[in-house]
């Protein structure tokens, strides 16, 4: 009997109990799978798996799928600006959808019969894990341990010992989860209405205190470019995260509905994901037409919350995003901006698509195209249908 199950691994607290508990208590082969997003280090996916091994596991398998994941969603979240309630750059929605793409992959190609992950009954990624599984494995059984057994993280701690295996209890006090496109952190205060996080919760400390200036270069709405050196997307979320993060930039507290109904808060650190956007913003201001900006406003914001409730399979996010990407086409330039302690200012913008050009009229100054006569007879046209409306209305 295939008793195989491939089990979505981070390390953490509830995957090390699910990889125990998977094995001991239900007597499955576990196929332990780390999806990188961007988020481990070398060392940290060594970390990864020997600690799969030392709880047993039959096999361990990373995948990187960093380029993937831009190619997939971020280039898209850039193209359409998306911050989910003016804040939130979808640092674990749009991540945790492409890792459930990928260990559907994975375990379709070891031939499993189970997939397990280690949510909670009470979050969004079991919807995303679940849905995205019964869309592409729909023939493989899902198990969810956490979920299923109610379990609190003392509980989970307290059977870990039971087994053999050392928990740290002060390190399981926040739970953090750390991507290309941004970390969030999880804890108490988060869990409350009134408390922010402390210090300490950050993953990166604060320390950088000098004012810096950045040059990032779009082509085609694309991030290619940072400070004059072209390394491509991926490469400039890496490095801007490094230079931006230590300044405390992109740190904020997110409150949102929630997949299942209930608000969730959420603490957050994503300094190259908030620059970005408002980087690649104020370019697009520049150079694409008020009924562009428009439509794409609407349509990113739909993509951004489909995405964030994990319906990346759907089709028309292929269609929205086939109309993100021709918005790009004129998304090229340079983007100026000034870094200080906890805050950025984007100073301004280089392109050859420029539409403010001193050619056809400075605002509030001068203008070249047009006459006063001319601008006379527009408005009294342009507001023709209102005026009758009064006068019919006595108004």
């Amino acid at each position: 009997m295939n008793k195989k199950v491939v089990l979505a691994f981070s390390g953490g607290l509830d995957t090390s109990f699910c990889a125990i508990y998977l094995a001991q208590d239900m007597g499955l082969e576990v196929h332990s799978v780390v999806v990188n997003t961007g988020g481990f280090s070398e060392e940290e996916l060594k970390q990864i798996e020997s600690r799969a091994y030392e709880l047993g596991v039959v096999s361990h398998a990373a995948v990187d799928e960093t380029q993937n994941y831009y190619n997939d969603s971020i280039k898209y979240l850039i193209f359409g600006n998306v911050l989910k309630n003016a804040t939130y750059p979808l640092s674990v929605s749009a991540e945790r959808v492409c890792q459930a793409t990928a260990i559907a992959t994975y375990a379709k190609k070891i031939g499993a019969q189970y997939v397990a992950h280690g949510s909670t009954g009470a979050g969004n990624d079991q919807v995303r894990f679940d849905m995205i599984f019964n869309i592409l494995i729909p023939d493989v059984e899902i198990i969810t341990p956490i979920r299923d057994l109610k379990l609190s993280r003392q509980s989970e701690i307290d059977y870990l010992h039971n087994h053999g295996v050392t928990y740290n209890a002060e390190k399981a006090k926040y739970s953090i989860n750390k991507g290309i496109w941004g970390t969030s952190v999880g804890g108490k205060e988060t869990l409350t209405s009134h408390e922010t996080l402390p210090e300490e919760a950050w993953p990166t400390p604060a320390t950088s205190t000098e004012s810096k200036r950045i040059t990032i270069e779009f082509e085609n709405g694309e991030p290619v470019a940072l400070n004059g050196e072209r390394i491509g997307p991926v490469k400039v979320i890496q490095q801007l995260q490094a230079i931006a993060q230590p300044y405390g930039i992109g740190r904020d507290i997110h409150i949102g509905d929630t997949i299942i109904g209930i608000k969730g808060r959420v603490g957050f650190e994503a300094a190259a994901p908030v620059i970005l956007i408002k980087a690649h913003h104020t370019l697009e201001k520049h150079v694409l037409t008020k009924w562009q900006l428009s439509w794409k406003d609407q349509l990113s914001s739909f993509y951004g919350n489909w995405m964030h409730e994990g319906q990346f399979h759907d089709p028309i996010m292929r269609d929205i995003e086939a109309f993100l990407l021709s918005s790009q086409e004129t998304v090229s330039g340079k983007v100026f901006i000034e870094l200080n302690p906890y805050r950025f200012n984007v100073i301004g913008i280089e392109s050859t698509h420029d539409l403010m050009s001193s050619k056809f009229g400075s605002y509030g100054e001068m203008n070249n195209t047009w006459t006063g006569e001319d601008v006379k007879g527009f408005s009294k046209i342009f507001g023709n249908q209102v005026m009758i409306w009064h006068k019919v209305n006595q108004k």
